[in-house]
């Protein structure tokens, strides 16, 4: 949620970077509503004032022996009217958080502006692809050769964008999760944690998919959410909390499922297992102080990166457009990795700085050092990596001409010594 205090002292500012975003200014109406807020509590504490003058009258009547019935009359009013004017405040104020909700965060300085995809901007790449002395196939005509990747089946027990892995392939799928949470947790100082996959419209108001995004998330019969992403309960182990300023940054990992309706994506990557209702990642979140949160995001990237990199697998990175961009996101870089059967990178991660703007819709908060008052954390979360498509990856960058895979050497110790995936290995 964006700081209403700022829009108040910059509104042009602010509409700005609304224009960056592609939306329409809306300072005017949120300083409106605001100002009636601010009219009402003022109204509020000059009837308070008012009481207390009485109450002060009625002490030096009592005092003289004086009737001060009227004046205790009146008293019973002014409650009565202090009672009517805080509901109208608190309908004020939930206006104003309504409309505050409704907006993205604003983008940073250094975020280039855009549309869409094509305004983003590559960064480095890291890595060769591949060159095969056969035609490179996708990852799903390799699983299905190796007879250990169903979609069939998958359609029959639960509809289309889902898919049963088996025998080795699972145990590959295992293998990478693994291997993804002991490096974060072992050199990169993220603890691991096991959180819930049911949260409910307070944890998922306060990391941003709702209210504006319901119809991507799937709902239980009793109002709970399936997570998206990890990033929900993890960002959410801080709402509601002060944190000392020594104690940050604080790193949690966690590999969990995530479910998606992706309601807007009909039609997109329907075949395969790129685009998926049901899928696993091992997710990164991090909480800064401000002064900490862009060198983290560069670190927390880093991390993501890192993966790929001893893994073998070629990749890119490329920092996203406003138009590109996530609702919760001042600045975001996507990791892309090269897909031999594709002849071309697709996204495997996005590490975001969110700045303060969920902490405000969480009310997470650090007390820096030397202070009585207290501070918005900043909020960091990135794919560490995305455990399906970094199967994909493998599949197709580490692909045979006889249709077996090799193993990366990185995931060896997870895979019992087994160095090649074959259909007889099943």
């Amino acid at each position: 949620m964006l700081d209403i205090k700022w829009i108040r002292d910059a509104p042009a500012a602010f509409d700005a970077a609304l224009g960056r975003r592609g939306l329409g200014p809306a300072s005017a109406r949120l300083l409106t509503l605001d100002q009636n807020r601010r009219q009402i509590l003022t109204r509020v504490q000059e009837v308070q004032a008012q009481r207390n003058t009485l109450a002060k009258a009625i002490g030096r009547g009592k005092a003289k022996g004086e009737d001060v019935s009227s004046l205790l009359d009146e008293v019973g009013r002014s409650k009565e009217l202090e009672a009517a004017l805080e509901i109208e405040a608190r309908d004020a104020e939930a206006a104003l958080n309504d409309a505050l909700a409704e907006l993205p965060n604003v983008p940073a300085a250094d975020v280039p502006d855009g549309p869409d995809e094509q305004a983003n901007q590559e960064l480095r790449r890291w890595g060769t692809p591949p060159s095969f002395a056969f035609p490179a196939k996708e990852h799903d005509e390799i699983g299905a050769g190796l007879k250990m990747m169903d979609f069939d089946a998958a359609g029959r027990i639960a509809g289309s964008r889902f898919v049963v892995l088996s025998g080795p392939l699972a145990r590959l799928e295992r293998a990478l999760a693994a291997f993804m949470l002991d490096l974060h947790t072992r050199e990169f100082g993220y603890r691991e944690v096991s959180p819930p996959a049911l949260v409910r419209d307070e944890a998922v108001f306060g990391t941003g998919q709702l209210p504006k995004f319901a119809e991507d998330l799937f709902r239980t019969t009793d109002g709970r959410w399936l997570i998206p992403t990890a990033e929900v309960p993890l960002t959410n182990l801080a709402a509601g909390t002060i944190q000392d300023e020594a104690a940050l940054p604080l790193r949690f990992t966690a590999m969990t499922w995530c479910f998606r309706a992706e309601a807007g994506a009909a039609g997109k990557d329907t075949r395969g297992m790129i685009r998926q209702h049901q899928f696993t990642k091992v997710e990164l979140v991090s909480l800064t102080s401000p002064e900490q949160s862009a060198t983290e995001h560069e670190r927390m990237t880093g991390c993501a990166e890192a993966v790929l990199q001893r893994l073998g697998l070629p990749y890119r990175v490329v920092v996203l457009s406003t138009g590109d961009m996530g609702f919760s996101a001042t600045k975001t870089y996507d990791i892309e990795v090269w897909l031999p059967g594709q002849g071309r990178y697709r996204e495997i991660s996005s590490c975001s700085n969110c700045g303060d703007f969920q902490a405000r819709r969480m009310g997470a908060r650090y007390r820096p050092a030397g202070s009585k008052q207290t501070a918005f954390v900043h909020t960091l979360n990135g794919s560490g990596l995305a455990v399906g498509r970094t199967l994909i990856a493998v599949l197709e960058n580490y692909q045979q001409a006889d249709g077996s895979v090799a193993v990366p050497a990185a995931l060896k110790p997870y895979m019992g010594g087994l160095e090649v995936l074959a259909p007889d290995a099943a």
